[in-house]
């Protein structure tokens, strides 16, 4: 006999739906990005929002947050732009933009930087020997145009990557757009994204570093959890937030929120197969999850 939705009052409204669907959309949903609106990260978007309020005066506050690797600082940043609405057409007419966003390249050159931020304020590809100056003009104009009113860089730790001499013009770039522009900036990276600020005084002053740490066990990663569980569309409860497999699955996932969704999703994948349903010590003993320090031993074993 078929589930009804009314059976299933362990999940949200949403989740109830897609639990009734055939097991192959049901794992389709599960592989998709979900939203979890956890305390720190709700905490982030109201500072983002006053930032993105703020009036322009000569010295604007930003913002730098800086956590580990696949811990959500990302996924925050996008929430921010949808919630605001960033959406635009390249290449069409000009329209407004209170919020740009884009990731600091690689290999990072001012030259590269002002090329992919015209692209992202949807400007034509730049000719190839333009030079800096007429690169640095045009993306000004445009985000005046636009009426930016935040500028946001991700991965801005590749900072460190460029030569000593980059390394300075980038953090005089910022400097100067911030002066220019009059709007916040906000940087996004891992921990040596501090370390490249506070290498100049005038940006460290500027800059608020915001956290974004590991998990750790107590009541906000046992709220978490269940969160996540009543969003998974699975027909049996999942207690994950019980203390011991909360511990279970901090331990197993090394406490970043990326790894931590992507050890449940496998889970619900399993539970779904073999007819479980539900996300628990055996389905997880079943699932073919390896934490980043498993997948880093094996790729150094094949070295």
């Amino acid at each position: 006999m078929r589930a009804a939705a009314a059976d299933l009052p362990h999940l949200t409204t949403h989740a109830k739906k897609i639990a009734l669907l055939p097991d192959s959309e049901r794992i389709q949903h599960i592989r998709s990005d979900r939203w979890i609106g956890y305390t720190k990260a709700l905490h982030i978007l109201e500072r983002l929002d006053d930032l993105l309020a703020w009036p322009p005066k000569q010295r604007m506050p930003n913002m730098l947050l800086i956590g580990p690797t696949n811990n959500g600082k990302s996924m925050i940043i996008e929430r921010f732009r949808r919630k605001n609405h960033v959406v635009h057409k390249r290449y069409s007419a000009i329209e407004k933009l209170p919020v740009v966003a884009l990731q600091m390249p690689s290999d990072p050159t001012i030259s590269r930087f002002y090329s992919m931020l015209l692209f992202e304020l949807g400007a034509p590809p730049a000719y190839p020997r333009a030079r800096i100056a007429e690169l640095e003009l045009s993306a000004i104009k445009l985000l005046e145009a636009v009426g930016a009113k935040m500028l946001i860089i991700d991965e801005i730790h590749n900072i460190l990557a460029g030569q000593r001499n980059h390394r300075l013009e980038f953090l005089n770039l910022l400097r100067y757009l911030g002066n220019s522009l009059r709007i916040p900036i906000v940087g996004v990276g891992i921990q040596e994204a501090h370390l490249a600020i506070r290498s100049d005084p005038q940006l460290e002053n500027r800059f608020e570093p915001i956290p974004l740490p590991r998990w750790v066990q107590g009541e906000e990663l046992q709220s978490l959890l269940a969160s996540f569980a009543a969003s998974l569309p699975l027909k049996q409860p999942s207690n994950l937030q019980q203390v011991d497999m909360a511990q279970y699955l901090l331990e197993r996932s090394e406490g970043t929120i990326g790894e931590i969704a992507r050890l449940l999703s496998a889970a619900a994948e399993t539970a779904i197969s073999t007819g479980e349903e539900s996300i628990n010590r055996k389905t997880l003993l079943q699932t073919p999850y390896e934490s980043p320090s498993d997948r880093r031993r094996a790729f150094e074993r094949v070295l």
